[in-house]
Formats: C-alpha cells, sequence, structure tokens
C-alpha cells in the first residue's frame, strides 16, 4: 500500500469524521426541533423556529461536503 492510497482511508482522518458526527449531531438535533415544536429560550429570549431552518442547513450542508471529501 503506497503513502498516498493510506491517507485517503478514513481511519487516518479521525478529525474529519469526528467534525461529521459532531456536525450530523447538531442538524439532527435541529430537524426535532423543527418537528416537534421544541421551544428555545435563552436568556429570556426565545428563538425563532427560522434559526432552526438556518442550523439545519448549514449542519447538514458541512457534514455532506465533509463526507464527500473523505470519501474521495
Amino acid at each position: 500500500m503506497t503513502k498516498k492510497s493510506r491517507a485517503k482511508r478514513p481511519g487516518n482522518r479521525p478529525f474529519t469524521v469526528i467534525a461529521i458526527v459532531v456536525l450530523g449531531l447538531v442538524a439532527l438535533a435541529h430537524l426535532l426541533r423543527l418537528l416537534l415544536n421544541w421551544y428555545v429560550v435563552v436568556a429570556g429570549v426565545s428563538i425563532p423556529m427560522w434559526v432552526s431552518v438556518l442550523g439545519l442547513a448549514v449542519a447538514a450542508g458541512l457534514a455532506t461536503m465533509l463526507w464527500r471529501e473523505l470519501c474521495k
């Protein structure tokens, strides 16, 4: 196995795998908030649902891009 082929295996990029998992969990939390209509209040301010739509799109998009880069 050459050095170049070993560098592309998922086991050799643990930070990328951890980032994918964390971003996936964040996206899942935003999706659950939207589906289950959870309310979030921070310091007495109610966070609108559109924030979770944006959070879901960003987190899922980044996780997807990282996954595609990892699998190249």
